[in-house]
């Protein structure tokens, strides 16, 4: 995926090729036909698969970093997409999460690692980098491959800096932040 509706890929013959689409939607929409092609030529899902729908800006988070996260999940089934069994868009809150911590499945974790401020990413997860053989009761069938649509609409980086003992100190090791609207260091939209 490149900046303005571009997508960039190699063939098989490893000749490199550009298209340039008509909007954002027909760029992101191909890139999710791709991304469920990827998945279904496989003949084993052993990896989460990731594919950028739009690159966002500013530094790729890493482990430790704080994110608030827009998402759906649909479960995979037929060689494409089902049902939507979770989702946070039209709600007025956003996941909060910090990478690495483990609060969700492994299959996020990895493959959300790089995305940057205002990057949305398709994810196809097989399932034991979700919830395996016990699923959700009423929700996630066991041994489910999981699709997200996940989008990175904030970020908290972990700062490393010196603390006054000369220990590193990160932000990682300090209290839960404020409730208070706008004290949380988040940065703005």
């Amino acid at each position: 995926v490149q900046l303005n509706n571009y997508s960039t890929f190699y063939d098989d013959q490893r000749q490199n090729w550009s298209i340039m689409f008509e909007s954002e939607k027909a760029a992101m929409d191909f890139s999710k036909q791709v991304c469920i092609a990827k998945c279904n030529s496989s003949p084993v899902l052993d990896s989460v698969l990731c594919q950028d729908l739009l690159l966002g800006e500013g530094q790729g988070v890493e482990g430790g970093d704080s994110l608030e996260i827009a998402y759906t999940g649909w479960l995979f089934q037929n060689n494409g997409l089902g049902q939507v069994f979770d989702s946070n868009i039209n709600k007025d809150k956003l996941l909060r999460l910090r990478l690495g911590s483990g609060k969700v499945i492994k299959g996020w974790e990895e493959g959300m690692m790089g995305m940057k401020k205002g990057g949305r990413r398709y994810l196809i997860i097989p399932p034991a980098w979700a919830y395996g053989a016990q699923g959700v009761a009423g929700r996630v069938p066991p041994d489910s491959t999981l699709v997200f649509e996940v989008e990175v609409r904030r970020v908290k980086l972990v700062k490393e800096c010196s603390g006054s003992d000369g220990q590193s100190v990160s932000s990682r090791d300090s209290p839960a932040p404020s409730p208070v609207p706008n004290s949380d260091g988040f940065s703005a939209d």
